[in-house]
């Protein structure tokens, strides 16, 4: 599959850099704990200060990332390593590693934030292979990345049930994302995720796909676990769960169709383009565990679900377009480094 079949890539990238560039408006999250703390957000994030919020600045780091890879040679190129090479610096990036490490922050965008950001690093370290500039990127973010994959395994033990909602705390999606970095690089980050994975989804039966979405959704939980239990069960254990898990055509079909979006300036609301986005996402990456009776139609929903939203990763409110080229970009190429 060729990705620039299914999505403008240039427009993705054009997107993607004037976000990262963009300072403000910023909603920013932030624990002070004196006056002192009280300062712009490039001051707290000397990387991630772009894009509306830490979270979406990461994942529109990746977008510039994926794209640089996918097309060296597009127009959106020089400027994008351009902004790399000025923002991805030893000494930026030790400012954010600071912000983590201060006291009373162990929670500062678990799980969301943290799996983008490994998500990154993991395809600057695939650019870096195709471009040896991107070396560079790659080895500053490393600690940070270093620090978060250390602060997964660390916090995974502790998590006694999954968030199952379809907004930033959705653990499933968070896995998957965390998974592909860990695969073949931490063992013990890898581990920890099949655990969690198996302890959480594995018995669950019957999903009541028909409460889903929720009015500011941007994740189906019960595709995401699908994913997620497809990445750590052999085929045939993953072929029996997804039997008891989606047993009927009646749970497949509230999610065989994209959802309408009332209002797309409403910073909330705006999320179901997203929810169709991630749902195409998973569809396509579920398309070679499903039975072969299942896959046309999933393939359709894959399809129509990318097409309802993909104008609104490009165009729009900001409130949509400072993190949605990700979303398109997923679902196009997937969350792994070898896209397809």
């Amino acid at each position: 599959m060729n990705p620039a079949d299914d999505v403008p890539l240039a427009a993705l990238a054009a997107t993607a850099l004037a976000n990262v560039g963009t300072e403000y408006p910023f909603h920013l999250m932030h624990l002070a704990r004196d006056e002192a703390e009280i300062v712009a957000p490039r001051a707290l994030h000397p990387v991630f200060h772009g894009a509306y919020d830490w979270h979406s600045c990461v994942h529109m780091h990746w977008t510039l990332a994926r794209c640089l890879r996918l097309c060296p040679d597009g127009a959106f190129a020089a400027p994008a390593v351009a902004h790399f090479r000025g923002r991805f610096t030893a000494e930026a990036m030790a400012g954010e590693c600071a912000y983590f490490a201060a006291p009373d922050r162990a929670a500062f965008e678990r799980p969301y934030g943290w799996a983008w950001l490994l998500l990154l690093a993991l395809e600057l370290d695939a650019l870096s292979r195709q471009q040896p500039v991107a070396a560079a990127w790659r080895d500053a973010l490393a600690p940070l990345a270093e620090r978060l994959a250390q602060r997964f395994v660390a916090w995974l033990p502790r998590a006694q049930f999954p968030v199952r909602a379809g907004t930033h705390g959705n653990a499933a999606f968070a896995l998957v994302l965390a998974r592909q970095y860990a695969s073949g690089r931490d063992p013990a980050l890898a581990a920890r995720i099949e655990d969690r994975a198996r302890r959480w989804y594995g018995a669950d039966r019957d999903y009541p796909s028909a409460y889903e979405p929720g009015g500011d959704d941007f994740l189906s939980g019960g595709l995401c676990e699908a994913l997620l239990m497809s990445r750590v069960l052999p085929a045939d254990a993953w072929g029996r769960w997804w039997s008891a898990f989606a047993p009927t055509d009646a749970t497949l079909e509230p999610w065989r169709h994209p959802v309408s979006v009332a209002d797309a300036t409403d910073p909330k609301i705006v999320h179901l383009h997203g929810l169709n986005l991630s749902r195409a996402w998973c569809w396509r990456q579920l398309l070679p565990r499903l039975p072969v009776t299942a896959r046309v139609a999933a393939a359709q929903a894959a399809a129509v679900h990318l097409q309802a939203s993909l104008a609104a990763a490009t165009g729009g409110a900001y409130v949509g377009t400072h993190w949605l080229a990700s979303f398109a970009l997923l679902a196009a190429t997937g969350d792994a480094v070898d896209p397809g």
